[in-house]
């Protein structure tokens, strides 16, 4: 079996999330800024061992006075903690199309393992001869076990933000040439 490198493409991915506002709505919100490796046995993405960072400083939510608190100290800390960190432990499969992907996620200094549901849309061509693999991730994961803590009381009784953030991103990968040996 042969060592197989894929590469996010940033251009045809999202990394997304939504918190609870207000204890009534979602907020949204995405990173502009990740990179991701993937290294598989030959294309089976059980085997798959990925590194993916995001940049904290990338976070954006249509907001730029929202998006300037969520990078000072009561959140992300940008200037101390540059970036989110996954590395995965274990690919699960559920069936053809739907795994579980477990690993630890470093965030604000704090690592702790966290589970995804990884739905596969499959492997595909593109226009230019390459092969590209297709996955939607979600989850979710407690904000303040990583150390994400402000929040403030309601007048009516409940809390600002949820405690919950659900991750919903959109991911592309590009299967890399093989180095030929010289």
């Amino acid at each position: 079996m042969a060592n197989t490198r894929w590469v996010i493409d940033p251009t045809h991915s999202e990394i997304g999330f939504k918190i609870k506002h207000l204890m009534i709505t979602n907020v949204s919100g995405k990173f502009d800024g990740f990179e991701a490796e993937v290294q598989t046995e030959d294309e089976d993405f059980t085997t798959a061992q990925i590194e993916a960072r995001i940049k904290t400083s990338s976070i954006n939510t249509n907001n730029l006075q929202r998006d300037e608190h969520l990078r000072n100290s009561d959140f992300f800390e940008v200037e101390t903690h540059p970036e989110i960190l996954f590395t995965s432990t274990k690919v699960e499969k559920i069936n053809n199309d739907n795994f579980v992907l477990h690993g630890n996620l470093t965030l604000k200094g704090v690592t702790k393992p966290v589970k995804f549901n990884v739905e596969y849309s499959g492997i595909t061509k593109d226009p230019w001869g390459g092969q590209r693999a297709g996955f939607i991730i979600t989850g979710k994961i407690n904000r303040s076990e990583f150390g994400l803590n402000f929040n403030a009381a309601l007048e009516t009784g409940g809390l600002v933000l949820g405690e919950e953030v659900k991750i919903n991103s959109e991911v592309q990968l590009v299967k890399q040439a093989a180095a030929v040996a010289a």
